[in-house]
């Protein structure tokens, strides 16, 4: 089977046009756990998995994690998708994607840049009081789009200086914390300026840190925007892999009408897959 491998800020996947390879789904979880594997094959965060569009969109996209648990969806990697649709004829320099959590709008900046519409908040509890690694913390929740993709979303001070490993048992717990029902990805944050984060993000699925996590940013950007800490305009994220930047709208009411990703993509490799060990 071809596969594409790209990556956007650093957080990686592997994308194959199902369109053409017609791969079964009952295939895909294990294809993910198997492809994803970066000692035995290519090594990513995630698969992404094109298929036709059922629904009004140009295509669908389904996205697994590295252990093959399926996720809602994930916000750099449908911007990778956006530019994989673009070079592949699957849609023009604007377009419409269908995920598990809603439609999203994506947009072809430049050759490299793209930018998505996320999908609403559907939950988003501020300020709530949990205890993780023997520490209390005062975390927010979010989910984005419905199903939601669920986010923890907490303060680090020192962030920028500290090493993700002391971070991780802290971020497992949370992980797993029995009130959030899915379990959610866990989004470490410090203020470093005006409108300027910086951010560290352990994802469930992949059960590490990443370089970069696209709608985790949303969230945190969407948390601080609430709590009047950032403007919500061109806020920018850096991360190991790079800088993402989020942009939300409020309607006269105060509702949160769009939350705006937009960051790099790169393209790591196109190949084919042997299917020795599948």
């Amino acid at each position: 089977m071809n596969f594409w491998k790209m990556n956007g800020a650093g957080n990686d996947f592997i994308i194959i046009n199902n369109i053409e390879e017609r791969l079964p789904a009952g295939r895909f979880p294990l294809l993910a756990r198997k492809l994803c594997d970066r000692h035995m094959s290519v090594g990513a965060d995630g698969l992404i998995i094109v298929e036709k569009a059922a629904d009004g969109g140009d295509f669908k996209m389904l996205f697994y994690n590295a252990d093959g648990s399926a996720g809602e969806m994930c916000g750099n990697g449908a911007r990778c998708i956006c530019r994989y649709g673009y070079e592949n004829g699957l849609a023009g320099e604007a377009q419409l994607i269908e995920t598990s959590a809603g439609l999203v709008r994506g947009w072809r900046l430049s050759p490299r840049t793209y930018r998505i519409r996320l999908n609403d908040p559907a939950v988003c509890r501020l300020d709530e009081k949990l205890t993780a690694a023997g520490r209390p913390c005062r975390c927010s929740y979010v989910e984005l789009g419905n199903p939601g993709i669920p986010h923890c979303v907490l303060e680090m001070p020192g962030l920028h200086a500290l090493a993700p490993e002391s971070l991780k048992n802290m971020a497992r717990e949370l992980r797993h914390y029995g009130g959030y029902h899915k379990g959610a990805n866990v989004n470490f944050y410090e203020l470093c300026g005006a409108d300027r984060l910086c951010e560290l993000t352990y994802e469930r699925g992949v059960e590490d840190f990443t370089y970069a996590c696209g709608s985790g940013t949303a969230a945190v950007v969407l948390v601080l925007t609430l709590k009047g800490l950032v403007s919500g305009r061109s806020v920018k994220a850096d991360m190991r892999g790079g800088q993402l930047v989020i942009d939300i709208t409020k309607d006269a009411a105060g509702k949160v009408t769009d939350i705006c990703l937009t960051g790099p993509t790169s393209i790591a490799a196109r190949g084919e897959i042997p299917d020795e060990e599948l």
